[in-house]
């Protein structure tokens, strides 16, 4: 349950409205979902997470499906369950196969217990990983 109520059309301030829309232009759909929702309670929040958003989702080096599987692979590590179930449908809307899912899931699966392993142990960083 949120934990705050999650805000329609009507209930939101002009100023979220303002960028339900612009989700919805850039996203060639009607529909807004529950994340953007939450956050129009705070335009300035809304706005500014959006804008942020956009641009490092937006065309850069590397490729939106691989945007997608990072943003993933970082959501499972922070135990984000809206952003595993949202950016795993991104990711296969971008093309994401079961395969690579299953791969991507054993990756995440062993930097963890590795990162674990590495900081329980404290492990000293070798120096040759320390240059450049």
């Amino acid at each position: 349950m949120a934990t705050v109520p999650l805000l329609s059309d009507e209930e939101a301030p002009a100023e979220s409205r303002a960028v339900f829309e612009a989700i919805r232009a850039a996203r060639g759909t009607d529909y807004v979902n529950n994340f953007w929702r939450a956050l129009a309670h705070d335009p300035a929040l809304l706005r500014a997470t959006w804008e942020r958003l956009s641009a490092v989702m937006g065309p850069g080096a590397l490729d939106p499906l691989v945007k997608e599987m990072v943003y993933l692979a970082i959501s499972t590590a922070n135990g984000c369950s809206y952003c595993v179930h949202s950016h795993t449908a991104a990711a296969r809307a971008k093309g994401m196969t079961s395969a690579q899912h299953a791969e991507l899931l054993a990756v995440i699966a062993m930097a963890s217990q590795t990162n674990a392993l590495a900081t329980a142990l404290a492990v000293p960083v070798d120096a040759r990983f320390m240059e450049g």
